[in-house]
């Protein structure tokens, strides 16, 4: 299964976040390099390629399979709703499944009682679902890490992020393992 981004979240740590945590003067000199660093802090641990393995703010994903399975879990969650479930047929047309013949149980994607998936035409990526992930309101210890990752890039401008240990122990209670 591949996971794509298809509406990326807006940031989730603002500028005045920054400033104010990190002491900074708040001059308009470095807004650009400080929200610079604070989209490379979270783009380290958010989404499909992030540490994290879950989708931090509001976004939609796409996730590709081969085939059905009898529940599919969707990766990086929290996985709010199902925004379209669609599949090649054996004619090769794009078809959609109701959202009647489906529901969702947190991440686990199934087959409405009494329904079974479609058959998708035998090639790779021949089903695809779209689906909104991230949360409304974002955590604190997860705030906390990537203001802690900004200060340390602030801090040492010639090096990349870094995930510390102490950012590490902020995310490792909501870090979900693949």
């Amino acid at each position: 299964m591949r996971v794509f981004v298809v509406t990326p979240p807006a940031p989730v740590v603002s500028y005045a976040e920054a400033v104010a945590r990190l002491r900074l003067a708040g001059g308009s000199d470095e807004k650009d390099d400080v929200e610079m660093m604070i989209a490379a802090a979270t783009a380290l641990i958010d989404g499909p390629d992030g540490w994290l393995g879950r989708a931090i703010g509001p976004q939609i994903l796409e996730a590709r399979l081969d085939a059905f399975c009898a529940a599919i879990e969707l990766p990086c969650p929290p996985v709010a709703a199902i925004v379209s479930v669609k599949y090649v047929d054996a004619a090769g047309a794009e078809q959609a499944v109701a959202p009647e013949d489906y529901y969702l149980a947190g991440r686990r994607l199934a087959p409405a009682p009494g329904k079974s998936w479609p058959t998708p035409r035998s090639q790779a990526e021949a089903v695809r679902i779209r689906y909104d992930a991230g949360y409304a309101t974002v955590p604190a210890n997860i705030k906390s890490a990537i203001l802690l990752m900004t200060g340390d890039q602030y801090r040492h401008r010639d090096s990349a992020p870094e995930l510390s240990i102490a950012a590490e122990r902020l995310l490792e209670p909501v870090r979900v393992y693949r």
